[in-house]
């Protein structure tokens, strides 16, 4: 097992890493929309959060030497479920293979922020 780092995403706020690489496959811990450069959540809409999370689970996965195209599988979690369409028009721009997929509301995320995504991908 290989833990994965770079300074291009959000340092975990716990202890975990922010992704394993194991047996051919990367399992990226869930990213929400902090801004690795200033280490704040500076998005206010769903749309600017899903961009800054697609951006940071991109930069894990090219870090571990994978990719977005190569994801098999996401997990994504919303604050409220009606924001599930704009959600889906910034997400179906970085997840252009269409990986499995789950979507569920939950009652709260960290930092208050409206969405948290994780994917596991081939290596």
């Amino acid at each position: 097992m290989e833990k994965v780092y770079t300074k291009n995403a959000p340092d975990a706020i716990g202890p975990y890493s922010q992704a394993v690489k194991v047996n051919g496959l990367v399992f990226t811990s869930g990213q929400i929309a902090i801004n690795p450069a200033t280490g704040n959540v500076e998005a206010a809409t769903i749309e600017a959060q899903t961009e800054q999370v697609c951006t940071n689970l991109k930069n894990v996965l090219e870090a571990s030497g994978s990719s977005l195209e190569k994801a098999v599988k996401t997990v994504c979690f919303l604050k409220n479920m009606e924001d599930f369409g704009a959600f889906n028009e910034v997400y179906g721009k970085y997840f252009t293979s269409k990986p499995a997929r789950s979507c569920v509301a939950v009652k709260q995320l960290p930092k208050d922020v409206l969405v948290e995504v994780e994917v596991i991908a081939e290596v």
